[in-house]
């Protein structure tokens, strides 16, 4: 009966007329087309010139991205090759969705699901909106679970929460992978023990080829894997495919926290989610703004932040969000945007970086805005230390380096400076993997009997 009710469902539900159009205009990755009549978000199948390998007549997907009078404006998730004027275009009345369930754990896929793995593509019965609406902010059960992240100066100085929306600040060839990766290890430490309810979502948007597989490989490993969905969209696809990329992540990471599990979504990186969605509203139409990002950019930021966090039935999304800076510009428009709609930023610094110091996280530019609901007063009180002294060191630094300082003539300069050499070598980390209480107590014996 189930299976009758299904099909009759399925059957209304059936179009019985194709709705076609045909390509006149083409800018760029633009495509106009004089219909068919489709909504802005469904994708169409355009028939192009060019056959198959198999001799069949070849098509490319599209998704309509804007609405003209009398037209519609595709961008095709392929290549244009054999894409001409007159090309008929079919709508396939269907939205985007992708597939989701506990087939994707230890899988490598595209966003639409298929795999770049070599293996058969997952099989997953339920389906999912690239695009949900967010929890109603009343319903969100408060952050109050420490996260570990096994890096010292992030556990001691800047701690974090489960649910919580973290971005990584850094410019180019600065160790956003490198610090990634530290955290993939100790995560996944930590559920080779007792937390065998997380999951990992890896988006990987906009990245080389050649990282791809060596973060799989080295950075997480076959056990790291076997908890993990990867989704991946490198940098030589067109935008549509990093966007639908880093949506088909946040889909597939609300279906395990909706289930009650607590989900780390790391996405590296969401600059090249926001240079692709500058993209599209280009092609579409929309009016450039400051350093040529259109209006539609900063509307889906916190659209795509919101999503995270914690939900009523127990589950989280704890988001690991990379910000690529440009020119090493913190206050450029997405870095600016982004510190105002996420829960903190660890920012990294290309001069600490250049002294050899990992990972090169700037204490002083970087904050938790959960750190004080989470940590105790004692651990806020050897975190507020630790950043003084910190801080003394930053505003005389060019003094010391040239030597007109002379000892006695300021006693927290000289604090600072008895414990410099130590509290450096704790701010330094090889690897990840350190316990948050060890890292608390061993910074509690730097500072010589500050409250720990």
């Amino acid at each position: 009966m189930n299976s009758l009710k299904a099909a009759r469902e399925a059957l209304r539900d059936a179009e019985l007329h194709r709705r076609i159009g045909w390509v006149r205009e083409m800018q760029g990755h633009a495509i106009d087309a004089l219909g068919p009549d489709a909504a802005v978000g469904e994708l169409c199948r355009i028939m192009v010139r060019t056959k198959s390998e198999t001799g069949e007549a070849g098509s490319v997907l599209a998704e309509v991205v804007g609405l003209k009078t009398g037209r519609v404006t595709l961008m095709p998730y392929g290549s244009l090759e054999g894409i001409a004027s007159g090309c008929e275009v079919r709508a396939l009345g269907a939205q985007s969705q992708i597939g989701v369930g506990a087939a994707l754990l230890g899988r490598v896929v595209d966003g639409f699901g298929d795999p770049l793995d070599g293996r058969p593509r997952p099989v997953t019965h339920l389906r999912r909106p690239l695009k949900a609406p967010p929890i109603n902010p009343m319903q969100r059960p408060p952050i109050d679970r420490i996260l570990e992240t096994g890096i010292r100066c992030i556990d001691g100085l800047l701690t974090l929460g489960e649910g919580q929306r973290i971005g990584i600040f850094a410019g180019s060839g600065v160790g956003k992978s490198t610090l990634l990766g530290m955290l993939a290890r100790h995560l996944k430490a930590r559920a080779d023990g007792d937390d065998r309810r997380r999951v990992n979502v890896i988006a990987l948007i906009g990245e080389r080829g050649r990282e791809v597989r060596e973060f799989i490989e080295k950075q997480l490993g076959p056990e790291g894997l076997a908890r993990s969905v990867v989704v991946v969209a490198t940098a030589d696809q067109p935008a549509l495919a990093r966007l639908r990329a880093a949506y088909a992540a946040l889909a597939i990471a609300e279906h395990f926290r909706d289930g009650g599990q607590n989900v780390l979504l790391t996405m590296d990186s969401i600059t090249r989610f926001a240079m692709a969605r500058r993209e599209v509203g280009l092609s579409a139409g929309e009016p450039p703004t400051a350093r040529g990002y259109t209006p539609s950019v900063f509307a889906e930021l916190p659209e795509l932040c919101e999503r995270c966090g914690t939900a009523p039935g127990g589950g989280s999304i704890t988001a690991l969000l990379t910000v690529l800076v440009e020119g090493d510009d913190l206050n450029e428009p997405v870095s600016d945007a982004l510190r105002a709609i996420l829960d903190g930023h660890i920012v990294l610094s290309r001069h600490l970086a250049h002294r050899g110091h990992y990972p090169a996280i700037d204490v002083l530019k970087s904050v938790s805005r959960l750190m004080p609901e989470l940590a105790t007063a004692d651990e806020r009180a050897l975190a507020v230390s630790a950043v003084e002294r910190l801080a003394v060191l930053e505003r005389n630094r060019q003094m010391i380096d040239i030597g007109a300082y002379e000892k006695g003539s300021n006693a927290d300069l000289d604090r600072a400076l008895a414990i410099e050499p130590e509290l450096q070598a704790w701010l330094r980390q090889s690897v990840g993997g350190a316990p948050r209480a060890e890292a608390v107590q061993s910074l509690g014996n730097i500072l010589g009997g500050v409250a720990t």
